[in-house]
């Protein structure tokens, strides 16, 4: 088969050099379409299920969320293996699938089966996919420089205007906040008030759940005119959620000032946010999405960014935890360097070596060619551009100079054998 393939090379030296010429170009636009990132993702093909049930000890949890869900995810095609975690609050359920799986095809299987198994859980209790991200899907990290800020204010900042902005960016799959207190209305209720007035926990709680809301009415029609009645019932303030009546006392509204007191505080922290030492700070991690080029995420991140901080508060702007864009440059840049000294050296010595220009430029060539070939199958396997794969490209410039090497020398060799015998002399 080979010396067929070298007599149709021959005989066709045309066909080969335009099959050359557009493989070549083809592979230059590979270099432009192959993702680029630092480091290469060796994570699993995972589904994360998330559900949340805050107050209860771990092994209710375990009980009641983590082991249900676990044993009506089983089954699903490709799935490789399942594995539930619990803690305080919280069951995560990690669904790990075959390579060969897409990661969209695998969220749409458990989210058709988190549909059943919901009936299996207690009520008001959802569990949610995690985003469809990879273990080094963190490539951005930003905090918020805002001293006259306190850490609530700052959280708010964060989350209802700078997260939901971000997240438009093509190639982010979510926004992170950390840091800061979630500002909240709590109801500090006094017990003996309760009692007193005849009113339950559950009726304050049905009660605040009520009245913050806005209901629809009908059209009313008067003088040609036609009006909607609308009940406005959002809470505003906290005056508002004060006057709330939860029961009737002898024809006297009881109202939540009278059993229990208001206030503005945070929300329960499991931990705190601390940036070098100088305090705490507001932040968010920007996390990419699957089979994205992180490279250009977190170029349109920062674009973002800018047109966010005009719409910032005076004084509040952002600090760069963490950049991957740095490391995925300065890497790309070392292995670029790298690639292009070992051509040039090998190049010099093919030419010194062989001393003859035309098989010398028969190997140099193909260089290039086997290189731009490379990211052709590169992005045919999903392989991003990263160290790995560079390193991996660079050397293997040696054996494609060796293989170039040796069959011009056994060419040299063969028509040396058909030079000197005899019989080709006489012919």
């Amino acid at each position: 088969m080979i010396p067929s393939i070298i007599d149709f090379s021959l005989r066709n030296r045309f066909i080969i050099l335009v099959s050359a010429v557009i493989l070549f170009a083809w592979g230059v636009y590979a270099v432009s379409e192959n993702p680029i990132d630092a480091i290469p993702d060796l994570s699993e093909n995972q589904v994360i299920v998330f559900t949340e049930w805050m107050g209860r000890s771990p092994q209710v949890i375990e009980d009641q969320v983590t082991y249900p869900l676990v044993s009506n995810l089983q089954g699903i095609a490709k799935v490789k293996n399942i594995r539930g975690t619990s803690m305080f609050g919280m069951s995560f359920v990690y669904i790990i699938f075959e390579d060969n799986a897409d990661i969209y095809w695998a969220r749409t299987r458990v989210l058709e089966r988190l549909n059943y198994a919901q009936r299996l859980l207690p009520d008001g209790i959802t569990p949610t996919l995690g985003p469809d991200g990879t273990g080094v899907g963190h490539i951005f990290w930003y905090t918020l420089d805002a001293k006259k800020m306190d850490l609530g204010e700052q959280r708010a900042l964060q989350d209802w205007y700078i997260k939901l902005a971000l997240q438009t960016v093509p190639g982010v799959s979510e926004v992170a906040s950390f840091g800061g207190f979630e500002k909240q209305y709590q109801l500090v209720i006094d017990p003996l008030k309760l009692q007193y007035y005849n009113v339950s926990m559950r009726d304050v709680m049905e009660k605040v759940k009520a009245n913050n809301n806005d209901v629809g009415g009908r059209k009313f029609e008067m003088s040609d005119q036609a009006y909607i009645i609308r009940g406005l019932g959002y809470i505003k303030n906290k005056t508002d959620l004060e006057n709330i009546a939860v029961a009737n006392n002898k024809g006297i509204p009881v109202l939540i000032k009278d059993v229990a007191s208001i206030q503005m505080g945070g929300d329960l922290r499991l931990g705190i946010f601390d940036e070098n030492g100088e305090g705490e700070a507001v932040g968010g991690i920007v996390v990419m999405r699957y089979g994205e080029n992180a490279d250009n995420v977190i170029k349109a991140v920062k674009l973002k960014m800018g047109e966010v901080q005009k719409g910032l508060p005076e004084g509040v702007s952002f600090n760069i935890a963490y950049d991957r864009s740095t490391l995925i440059e300065a890497a790309i840049k070392t292995i670029k360097e790298k690639l292009l000294e070992e051509i040039i050296v090998v190049s010099l010595v093919v030419i010194l070596f062989l001393f003859h220009w035309r098989s010398a430029l028969s190997i140099i060539i193909q260089i290039p060619v086997t290189i731009a070939i490379s990211f052709i199958l590169l992005n045919a396997f999903g392989v991003s551009s990263n160290i790995m794969s560079l390193t991996g490209i660079a050397l293997a410039i040696g054996v494609i100079v060796d293989n170039g090497i040796i069959m011009s020398e056994n060419s040299y060799r063969k028509l040396s054998e058909w030079q000197n015998n005899p019989e080709n002399k006489k012919s």
